[in-house]
């Protein structure tokens, strides 16, 4: 099983005094990036919210966002005069600056800005804690399960595209032989046509012809070509492992041989293949991106 680190989840909490919901998306990430947006009064908790976050969800560009409505009784508020009016101040300026005049809604703007408005109960409970740490856990298996569908789909992709290449690899057998027959017929017309009066020695040639076909040989790229992929298929099944980094480096190893194996084709027919196998190779690269 492999998990995508694309994910989405959400969960609520309702009661006769206050909604509390929690909402979590992920993409990929090379670590845990989390932005969290939240009332002020969870602020305290932030590390501990974090913390259960990575723990849970591992890597990725995470988003996290809680909202809390009252539905019962509104607590009293209280207005930072003070700050309110240093904002204004600060708007009054730039505007003079900019030269645009005195037309902003000055009270619509600072009412947005952040400390200008606490409630005066701006105290967090245990209780409600608790109640949002439950209701974060259920959101995080949500976007966790979201993640689990997300990976078998990859799985299936990748498998599908791994055959592909390993099929391909079968199909330059046949080629292979008569690479050498094309080689060695053309070595002896190049001879022949350089000039009629030079004797060949049959035993050199087929010498140098051995040594010339020796690194032009494929076949300890094919194995190892072929060791990759099953080693790539094995990993995507274990699950005792975070597979993301892992699966990249083996694909790193699946791209050089497939390189290798290009270089040395010397047949037109083998190179289309290879081209085959780099296309299969770059999809399960751009895939492989969002592996956790």
């Amino acid at each position: 099983m492999i998990k995508s680190m694309t994910g989405f989840g959400k969960a609520e909490f309702l009661n006769s005094e206050k909604r509390i919901s929690v909402e979590i998306k992920s993409l990929n990430s090379k670590q845990a990036d989390i932005g969290i947006r939240m009332p002020n009064i969870y602020n305290e908790k932030e590390i501990e919210i974090r913390s259960l976050i990575t723990k849970e969800l591992g890597r990725g560009k995470i988003y996290l966002q809680i909202n809390v409505e009252n539905l019962g009784n509104i607590p009293p508020v209280e207005i930072n005069k003070a700050l309110a009016i240093r904002y204004i101040d600060e708007l009054k300026e730039i505007e003079n600056l900019c030269g645009i005049g005195n037309k902003t809604d000055y009270i619509s703007v600072i009412s947005r800005m952040p400390d200008i408005v606490k409630s005066k109960n701006d105290t967090l409970g245990e209780d409600e804690f608790k109640t949002l740490i439950d209701i974060l856990k259920i959101a995080i298996k949500n976007a966790d399960t979201f993640r689990i569908e997300e990976g078998d789909i990859l799985y299936h992709d990748f498998k599908n595209r791994i055959n592909i290449i390993l099929n391909l690899l079968e199909d330059i057998i046949p080629y292979e032989n008569d690479r050498i027959t094309k080689i060695r017929e053309r070595i002896e017309s190049e001879l022949n046509n350089f000039s009629d009066d030079i004797s060949i020695d049959k035993n050199r040639f087929e010498q140098e012809l051995i040594f010339y076909l020796e690194k032009l040989d494929v076949t300890e790229e094919k194995v190892r070509l072929k060791k990759h992929c099953e080693y790539f298929m094995q990993t995507i099944d274990n699950d005792d492992i975070e597979k993301g980094k892992l699966l990249a480096f083996i694909s790193q190893e699946i791209g050089r041989e497939i390189n290798t194996l290009g270089s040395k084709a010397n047949d037109s027919n083998i190179q289309k293949i290879v081209v085959q196998m780099k296309d299969e190779l770059e999809k399960i690269k751009e895939q492989m991106l969002n592996i956790l």
